[in-house]
């Protein structure tokens, strides 16, 4: 059985793990996450989208 969960979803409980658990300010999370949405309008973005899109392939490929 396959388990699909969306990058932002992990990376939200990501944030929230570090807020909880290793001292991350809320206000640093909201000026990282303002750089996401800046950097997701910028001309960088489709490099971005490439270089996830081929990390989770690689990490979908891995035989465990």
């Amino acid at each position: 059985m396959a388990l699909s969960i969306s990058a932002a979803v992990l990376m939200l409980v990501i944030v929230w793990l570090l807020i909880r658990r290793s001292g991350l300010k809320l206000a640093h999370a909201i000026i990282c996450s303002l750089l996401g949405f800046y950097l997701a309008s910028s001309s960088i973005a489709p490099s971005i989208q490439q270089v996830t899109s081929n990390v989770a392939g690689m990490i979908n490929d891995l035989k465990l």
